[in-house]
């Protein structure tokens, strides 16, 4: 289960990650209370993927998936940059992510 609830924290991480343009520096009232609460959750439900890997693992792989995932966003819907090199650097995080999940065993 700890691995769901790490992967399900890295999905939120994308979430407020990929809203943070739309507060617009924290001046837009709905978008910042978006990105505050969905921030808060995923660092709630990370706790509890902690509780059976890790710190460390865990939170490699968290922010792995949360860079991941916004990249991508980035590259599909915000028009950020797609040349090959960024793709390179996105397939290491990747490559770094499945290694630690290959390599680690739960600790409790």
């Amino acid at each position: 289960m700890a691995w769901f609830w790490l992967v399900v924290a890295g999905v939120l991480e994308i979430a407020w990650a990929s809203a943070l343009p739309a507060t617009q520096g924290f001046s837009k009232f709905w978008p910042s209370v978006f990105v505050l609460v969905v921030g808060t959750l995923s660092v709630i439900v990370l706790g509890w993927a902690v509780k059976s890997l890790p710190v460390g693992t865990a939170y490699a792989v968290w922010t792995g998936i949360g860079t991941l995932g916004t990249v991508i966003i980035g590259m599909l819907w915000l028009n950020e940059p797609r040349d090959a090199a960024r793709l390179f650097f996105i397939a290491m995080i990747v490559a770094g992510c499945v290694g630690l999940k290959l390599v680690t065993k739960d600790v409790a």
